[in-house]
């Protein structure tokens, strides 16, 4: 019984590999990413700005565009084969003429990269060359990809082919995306910080005082409160303290009239002055 199950997972593991292979010839299967890409010139700093477009690996971006009687389909893809065609980075359909020969923009083989805090802008070289503009020099595509945290992948446009000088002909492309954004760092200020600190050791002092005095020495209602006796003086100390402060009645009656002397007074003892009257 074990052979029969060690022979049906040996034919188990051969049908996944053979499943594998053939999704990976067929281009279904691919573990393709930046490190596909070859730079002109080696550069950590270059090889740092490509690693941040990782999350736009193995995607096509496909933009159309009209001009007159012109009527193109660009595809772009980052470090990998954009339309099918081996070594291609940008690609040139012609739309008006479906069975011409598609015209490479730029081989990512020939990658240079750029980066700044919010964008990165990727260039390839070595395209196809031109057969009556810029010297004949090859096609080169520049792709400029901003910083956009909505955006995951945004969509490809075309800005302008420019090729009206001698030399130095290139084709400008922009996207938004969200994978060259800087991380978002936030930054407490001192006063946050303090607030933090002391909520926190408020809480374990309640926490702590309350599970003290309920489980270690077995108070009940409101005396499991830590310190409560403290607290409750100190609060009617605080009521008084607030009464003397701020109450305007005045505690002792004032005075009816200025300068009289609010003490009763004597009654004095009546004069008689019977002796003054003739007998």
């Amino acid at each position: 019984m074990e052979v029969v199950n060690s022979h049906s997972g040996g034919s188990f593991l051969i049908w996944i590999m053979t499943v594998q292979l053939i999704l990976c010839g067929s281009g279904v299967y691919t573990t393709n990413s930046t490190k596909s890409c070859r730079l002109l010139s080696e550069s950590k700093s270059e090889w740092k700005v490509l690693n941040r477009l990782e999350p736009l690996a193995n995607k096509n971006f496909t933009v159309e565009t009209k001009d007159g009687d012109e009527s193109y389909t660009y595809v772009f893809q980052l470090c990998g084969d954009a339309g099918g065609i081996p070594g291609a980075g940008v690609v040139q359909f012609d739309k008006k003429n479906p069975d011409s020969k598609p015209k490479v923009i730029g081989i990512y083989s020939a990658t240079q990269a750029i980066g700044g805090s919010d964008w990165v802008m990727l260039i390839y070289k070595n395209g196809t060359a031109y057969s009556d503009h810029c010297g004949k020099e090859m096609r080169k595509a520049y792709i400029m990809i901003s910083c956009n945290r909505k955006v995951d992948m945004g969509p490809l446009d075309v800005v302008l082919e420019d090729r009206a000088r001698v030399r130095e002909c290139f084709y400008l492309f922009e996207m938004d995306s969200s994978a060259v954004c800087p991380p978002v760092q936030s930054q407490l200020s001192t006063g946050s910080i303090i607030l933090i600190i002391g909520f926190c050791l408020l809480a374990v002092y309640l926490i702590g005082g309350f599970l003290y005095q309920r489980l270690i020495v077995g108070a009940k209602g409101m005396e499991q409160f830590p310190n409560y006796a403290f607290w409750v003086e100190m609060g009617n100390l605080t009521a008084d303290g607030c009464d003397f402060m701020c109450r305007s009645r005045n505690r002792e009656e004032a005075p009816a009239y200025r300068g009289v002397v609010a003490e009763p007074l004597e009654e004095e003892p009546e004069e008689r002055d019977d002796h003054l009257l003739p007998m």
